[in-house]
């Protein structure tokens, strides 16, 4: 019986979850859903399928989360074979977590993820990420 696990990844190139959404809008018609290709096929993959969500690290910060809807084995131009994570497109903010860089992606066990924000917090404007990264590092946020 597979049991849930997450994965997070440091999503590169992306400064706060505005900007972030903004790469989904201009990528992404509205509600399809996302894929982020990555070199590894997972070997707990049916663990991530159910019921796991891709964290996203920003500059340093568990900051949001996205479902896994599926993976899918794609090969790359270069005859390699990738994973394509596909992702529900909504966004959901988390409490901040601090993480330090790594490389790829790693699980994440359920009781280790950051929580939801609540729904009414959801939509309020990000902190500055070093404020952020201060406030998870001291356990406030």
């Amino acid at each position: 019986m597979a049991n849930c696990i997450h994965m997070v990844k440091l999503c590169v190139g992306v400064d706060s979850v505005e900007q972030l959404i903004e790469y989904r809008a201009r990528h992404y018609a509205p509600g399809e859903p996302n894929r982020h290709v990555t070199r590894m096929f997972p070997r707990r993959s049916d663990d991530l399928l159910n019921g796991g969500s891709l964290y996203w690290v920003i500059k340093g910060t568990i900051q949001v989360r996205q479902r896994i809807i599926r993976l899918e084995e794609v090969i790359g131009d270069d005859g390699i074979r990738r994973c394509a994570i596909v992702l529900d497109p909504e966004l959901i903010r988390t409490t901040a977590a601090q993480r330090r860089p790594f490389q790829g992606w790693r699980y994440l066990e359920p009781a280790k993820a950051p929580a939801d924000l609540p729904r009414a917090r959801r939509a309020e404007t990000a902190l500055p990420p070093e404020l952020n990264a201060a406030l998870a590092e001291i356990g406030v946020r």
